[in-house]
C-alpha cells in the first residue's frame, strides 16, 4: 500500500493529509502495520526532494525517466536505508525485487536491485 500511496503522491501531489486520508479508506488499510505506513508517508513526504537527491546519485538515466512505480519502489528503499537501521539491508532490497516483480515492469526489478544496491553500499558502510 505505501507503494500505491506514493505512485498517487507523484501523479496527483497530494499533501500527506490528502494521501493518508485516501488510503484509510480502502478495504486493504485494515491489513496492514498502520504505524509504520504512516511513518513511512510522512517521512517520505516531508524528505521527498532530499531522496531524490540521494537516489539520483545511483541512477544512469535521469528521474524524469523512471517509471512512477518503480521510483515509489525506489523511494520505500531509500527510506527503509536510510531511516530504519534495524532492517536487513538484504531484507530492503528482496522486498523491493518483490514488489517491482509484482507492480513494475517486466524486468525493472533488476534496475531496482542495482540501485538499491549500490545506495545500501554507500548509506550503510558505517
Amino acid at each position: 500500500m505505501i507503494v500505491q500511496a506514493l505512485y498517487q503522491m507523484q501523479l496527483a501531489d497530494h499533501e500527506v493529509k490528502e494521501l493518508l486520508s485516501q488510503c484509510r479508506e480502502r478495504e486493504d488499510y485494515k491489513k496492514i502495520d498502520k504505524i509504520y505506513f504512516t511513518q513511512a508517508i510522512r517521512t517520505i513526504y516531508k524528505s521527498k526532494t532530499e531522496f531524490l537527491a540521494g537516489i539520483e546519485v545511483y541512477l544512469d538515466r535521469s528521474i524524469s525517466q523512471i517509471d512512477p512505480i518503480e521510483m515509489g519502489i525506489l523511494l520505500l528503499g531509500y527510506y527503509e536505508l536510510e531511516m530504519k537501521r534495524e532492517i536487513d539491508i538484504g531484507v530492503i532490497i528482496n522486498e523491493a525485487i518483490n514488489l517491482t516483480k509484482r507492480f513494475g515492469s517486466p524486468e525493472g526489478h533488476k534496475y531496482i536491485n542495482a540501485v538499491l544496491d549500490r545506495a545500501a553500499k554507500v548509506i550503510r558502510a558505517a
